[in-house]
């Protein structure tokens, strides 16, 4: 008997009982379909903040101000900050620092209005964010001196006021109430940096026009983010604590007690990489228990069929039927329940991914689920070693059997 006619028959005999045959596989279902389901959502995870990543360039830092319960009087960041950065440690590495104010406000165009985010930058924002125009041109120093009411438009949010992104050069809108200038149209990027916020649905306008016309008193002077673009992405350790010892200084607040809060988009991507991992990894541990119970239950079941089909083993071997004809059938039967298995799980998992993955689109996030072909091959050439594995046991024990003995079974 060749290994297509052992193929055939293995899956004529598990057809006849269905039922059985699906429980008997469900351990194996279960265990393939977490570890692709959890493989493809870790991906696209991993490939959505590695692309955010990769958007502004993993040679950022990225600065925050931060209240501390130990100082009593923390000092917000500002654009002396900025300077006294680029100025002193241009030396060491920093390319460009830029200055991001945040806050929302009421936009409108004629009849139309939304309220959106909108960001006083300086005027290097765009090219340390990597940010491209699509119409127009972005905010210049002579914007930053002279206060003007120049803005830069988000593509989606254009949509919302226009209907269009084109041709909105030089259109009024008015930002609480306040007339400005459209100079630029920004192209879509999406969700970028460490805080993972968008430009596609806000309003860019210079930092300084910002403070004054747009914050209270109080605050004018201050940023909330400040974005340091470093030469080489080798440097940046090195950078991030010559940054600190800087701004602790201008600051006055000793080491341990800091009133602003560092990241590297370097570093994100690396902590993301090893969270994707240990996950993995417990993952696998809960798969490897779901694929042992499944291959118990392969051999269980076996070991039934072994016993139901004693007559019909005795009598093929009458007939002239091998010991190896025996094994490799009741091996192939075995074999094609956990690849049965492995395929439906990957079929689940898939499934599952794409839902969570369309859930998480609609909630705005951005996760696109990955199954890579290495994922796919890996559980199907596993699952079919569970089956041979725990197969094997009743294989034997089938094979072995002597046709007299097997013929006067019951």
């Amino acid at each position: 008997m060749n290994f297509m006619q052992s193929l055939w028959e293995a899956l004529g005999s598990l057809t006849t009982n269905k039922l059985r045959s699906g429980l008997t596989i469900l351990g194996i279902v279960i265990g393939v379909a977490s570890v692709i389901a959890m493989v493809a959502l870790g991906r696209g995870v991993q490939n959505s903040v590695t692309g955010q990543m990769a958007g502004v360039g993993t040679n950022q830092l990225t600065i925050f101000s931060m209240g501390s319960a130990e100082l009593r009087n923390p000092q917000p960041l500002t654009l002396d900050d900025a300077q006294a950065i680029q100025e002193q440690l241009s030396a060491s590495g920093v390319r460009q620092v830029a200055s991001q104010l945040s806050g929302s406000a009421l936009i409108s165009y004629g009849s139309e209005s939304a309220t959106s985010n909108i960001y006083g930058v300086s005027a290097n924002f765009g090219s340390v964010n990597n940010l491209d125009v699509i119409e127009g041109r972005f905010l210049t120093e002579e914007d930053m001196a002279g206060q003007t009411s120049s803005v830069v438009i988000g593509s989606k949010l254009a949509d919302k006021l226009f209907d269009r992104s084109r041709g909105l050069v030089g259109e009024l809108i008015r930002v609480e109430g306040q007339p400005y200038r459209i100079v630029g149209v920004l192209a879509e990027k999406g969700s970028s940096g460490i805080s993972m916020s968008s430009t596609d649905d806000a309003l860019l306008l210079p930092l300084t026009t910002a403070q004054t016309r747009l914050m209270p008193r109080q605050r004018r002077g201050q940023v909330d983010i400040l974005s340091v673009e470093v030469a080489n992405v080798t440097d940046l350790d090195r950078v991030t604590e010559e940054v600190s010892q800087l701004l602790r200084t201008r600051h006055r607040t000793p080491v341990g007690t800091d009133d602003f809060m560092i990241f590297a988009a370097k570093q994100l991507v690396d902590t993301l990489n090893q969270i994707t991992s240990v996950l993995t990894i417990f993952l696998g541990g809960v798969a490897a228990i779901s694929l042992l119970v499944g291959g118990i239950g392969i051999m269980n079941i076996m070991l039934v069929s072994v016993t139901e089909r004693t007559r019909e083993i005795g009598l093929r071997k009458a007939l002239g039927a091998r010991k190896r004809d025996i094994l490799v059938q009741f091996l192939s039967e075995a074999a094609v329940l956990s690849m049965a298995g492995g395929i439906i799980g990957i079929i689940l998992g898939w499934l599952i991914a794409f839902v969570v993955g369309l859930i998480a689109a609609a909630n705005n996030a951005d996760i696109n689920p990955a199954v890579g072909l290495d994922a796919i091959l890996l559980a199907t050439l596993f699952s079919s070693a569970i089956g041979v594995f725990f197969g094997l046991y009743p294989a034997n024990r089938a094979a072995n059997l002597q046709p007299v003995e097997a013929l006067r079974s019951e």
